[in-house]
């Protein structure tokens, strides 16, 4: 098979899956840009009121509220997630029955539902039953005992730990099958010229698997800025708009005010902030693959 009939049948093979994809997924994202520019509340008539939305977001204080959260989110997702996936990965990354066994316990969330783990966490946090301020006064560290999800000073932050635990199992995974990966002989050789330990991870094993890291950074900052269904079952964005992010405050504005164009408006600008962030992190990322 010559290059030219090997790249046409890569095209065929691909072409149901990017059907659907553009089906489902590009062509939605298009419309909402389109509705984006109309006063619209999901009935009737569209009224054409050009930027007017956009307008509107630009000098909406809960919008900027909610991207801060957002920021937070992505944070603590590509400084926390990451970092705690690749260190079990390397900790994990023997196949003896244990370490098989601790890879799928810890993968064990991204198969419950989203509802079940925000119910979970919600009885932790609970202030007068919750196991969190049960262990502080075990502890005799009562004074640290919180109102943890209806406290808008931290409020958010309290989401950040359940948003690490539901998903670091995804990332080890993806890191201990890039680890696996990479050849015996390259770790025997690096064990004869003296690199064992952390100096073989950051001198070796690193930098081989930094496409994948790259990867699991661009899920991140994806899947963060779509948080929605986990704060939605915790806080619904409360207490006073603290926990609100970009999606479920679209959500409010399109299912609850009933204002389409506005929340259309604001999935657009998702997007678009999306495209910033992941596109300023693959350029850092490919400066130190370079470096």
């Amino acid at each position: 098979m010559n290059a030219m009939s090997s790249r046409k049948f890569v095209m065929f093979g691909l072409a149901p899956a990017l059907l659907i994809y553009g089906l489902f997924v590009f062509v939605p994202v298009v419309w909402s840009a389109y509705y984006g520019f109309f006063n619209w509340s999901g009935f009737g008539d569209k009224q054409y009121i050009g930027l007017a939305n956009y307008t509107e977001i630009i000098h909406d204080s809960t919008f900027w509220h909610s991207l801060k959260n957002n920021i937070i989110f992505v944070l603590a997702a590509v400084f926390g997630q990451v970092p705690i996936a690749l260190a079990l990965a390397v900790i994990l990354h023997k196949n003896t029955w244990m370490q098989r066994f601790l890879r799928s316990a810890i993968f064990l969330p991204m198969v419950m539902s989203t509802v079940v783990i925000g119910m979970v966490w919600q009885y932790i946090y609970h202030p007068q039953i919750g196991i969190l301020n049960f262990l502080l006064d075990a502890v005799g560290l009562s004074g640290w005992k919180l109102n943890w999800l209806s406290d808008s000073g931290i409020a958010i932050y309290s989401l950040v730990p359940p948003l690490i635990w539901s998903f670091v199992g995804l990332y080890l995974i993806i890191f201990s099958s890039a680890l696996q990966n990479i050849p015996g002989e390259i770790h025997d050789a690096a064990e004869l010229d003296g690199a064992i330990g952390w100096r073989r991870l950051a001198y070796i094993s690193l930098p081989i698997i930094w496409t994948t890291v790259q990867v699991a950074i661009v899920l991140c900052i994806s899947g963060s800025l779509k948080s929605f269904d986990l704060v939605y079952i915790m806080t619904r964005g409360g207490p006073a708009h603290a926990t609100e992010l970009l999606a479920t405050y679209m959500y409010n504005s399109t299912f609850t005010s009933y204002r389409y164009g506005y929340g259309s408006a604001i999935s657009t600008m998702i997007v678009l902030i999306s495209l910033v962030l992941i596109g300023t992190s693959q350029w850092l990322t490919s400066r130190k693959s370079r470096s």
